[in-house]
């Protein structure tokens, strides 16, 4: 079974694309290859319980269990060793993905405190869209009275557009809620 938002993707948002970037092909619409999630977690890595607590928190949120990272250096000001724990990540491909992004968008984003959208400066050099979200607790899988302390949270969002305009205008599509007033 197919995802809500993969069969609006196939349906709706290609042809809309085509018009709106003025291409010729199909084939050539950006899409949305795979999400990345990472939790940093700083000095609550060295303890495992605090660590395995994460862990749990991260397959709530993704639907799938992630992967702790490891440190690559030791850097003394920053108090790390090589190979100590650092972090977890998932990378969210095909449904999955498409099921993330959608409760993200419906009901994750708009439970953040005063949300006013999110800014289309987060393209990047790769016209992939990152943004982080300050409290992990915003997910409803997230069960608040569990929780020992508010994580953030890094979103990844690996296109394959050619420029940050198409970047903007296919997440637009999927009603990611960017704001374009400037300041």
């Amino acid at each position: 079974m197919t995802s809500r938002l993969k069969e609006t993707y196939k349906k709706e948002i290609i042809t809309k694309l085509l018009a709106k970037l003025s291409l010729k092909n199909k084939n050539e619409v950006p899409k949305i290859i795979k999400v990345i999630l990472n939790m940093g977690l700083g000095e609550d890595a060295a303890d495992g319980k605090k660590l395995k607590s994460c862990v749990e928190d991260m397959s709530l949120i993704a639907g799938q269990r992630p992967v702790i990272t490891k440190f690559k250096k030791s850097i003394s000001n920053f108090k790390t060793r090589k190979g100590a724990n650092a972090g977890v990540k998932v990378t969210l491909r095909s449904s999955k993905m498409y099921e993330f992004i959608d409760r993200l968008i419906n009901i994750a984003l708009p439970r953040v405190k005063d949300f006013r959208g999110l800014t289309s400066k987060c393209v990047d050099s790769s016209n992939n869209f990152s943004f982080g979200i300050k409290e992990h607790i915003i997910f409803p899988e997230v069960n608040f009275d569990k929780v020992d302390k508010i994580r953030g949270l890094d979103v990844t969002i690996v296109t394959s557009s050619n420029n940050k305009n198409a970047t903007i205008e296919l997440l637009k599509e999927f009603n990611f809620p960017i704001n374009d007033k400037k300041n």
